[in-house]
């Protein structure tokens, strides 16, 4: 492992570190806050998965998340959203291969031998993090953005023993449906639909909800609604009677700027999960 970065933020360190993946066979980057209270004692963390077209860097720069993690005594993982680099197959258009990798395990030429973004985020980085800083494996969060909110909340499912809490800002909800999935699932996956289902969040709150404290913003004015398709997850919530929140607020669209603005509220929703 490799430093790439280190400042002072918020009375922590945010951290930047890259390493060679056994998962994706590639140098991978990632992003780690750790708050003061980690220089004494393990502290909780919260995964940060990004969405379409983000490294690590965008909510570690853009979300604000460092603040309220600072004050709650968690610290923050923030992955990359694919494998990079020259041998790493690639596409043209910006929802597939480089910056694409959907949190799935490609089972598909060319991706295979690289996309590998499930074992990489619940496997290969955590058994790094956990051996190398100050971190709690016993009280652990996650959540993310649009494409990373499909991650976060298909894996808190597939994993329920692992996480105490999940949440979601603008997540896509059911990609077995949308073209913000059909394409991707089947270029890394194959065409066998049913290998699909396990990469749905609205499919798995069907059929298996999460035994904890859920919550899911999504904006009114988002420009991508009708393929985050929420009112799939809200229905599967709402059906199975899913504890947690589910939240359309008014005027706010995809972007950062409705990230950073409830930002405060999910690292408290996870402190309250992660600190009790």
């Amino acid at each position: 492992m490799q430093t790439v970065s280190e400042n002072l933020c918020f009375g922590g360190v945010q951290r930047v570190h890259s390493h060679v993946s056994k998962a994706t066979g590639c140098e991978m980057t990632f992003g780690l806050f750790l708050p003061e209270q980690a220089k004494s004692a393990k502290v909780p963390v919260l995964w940060y998965l990004s969405g379409l077209t983000c490294t690590h860097e965008n909510a570690m720069a853009k979300a604000g998340a460092q603040a309220w993690a600072s004050r709650a005594g968690i610290a923050l993982v923030f992955p990359d959203t694919s494998p990079r680099g020259e041998d790493v197959a690639d596409d043209k258009e910006y929802d597939l291969g480089q910056g694409a990798g959907f949190y799935v395990n490609a089972t598909q030429a060319p991706w295979k031998p690289h996309f590998q973004m499930w074992d990489y985020v619940t496997e290969d980085l955590p058994e790094l993090v956990f051996s190398e800083f100050a971190l709690d494996p016993d009280r652990q969060g996650i959540t993310g953005h649009s494409m990373g909110g499909h991650g976060a909340l298909t894996i808190a499912m597939t994993l329920p023993d692992r996480y105490r809490s999940v949440s979601a800002f603008s997540p896509i909800c059911n990609p077995t449906a949308s073209d913000w999935g059909r394409k991707q699932l089947r270029a890394y996956l194959g065409a066998d639909e049913a290998a699909w289902a396990a990469h749905d969040a609205s499919l798995l709150m069907g059929a298996k909800g999460f035994d904890g404290p859920v919550l899911i913003d999504t904006g009114t004015s988002d420009q991508f609604l009708d393929l985050l398709r929420p009112e799939t997850l809200a229905g599967a919530m709402t059906a199975r009677r899913q504890p947690g929140v589910f939240r359309m607020q008014p005027g706010y669209d995809h972007s950062y700027f409705f990230v950073s603005t409830f930002m405060q509220d999910h690292v408290e929703f996870h402190a309250g999960a992660l600190t009790a």
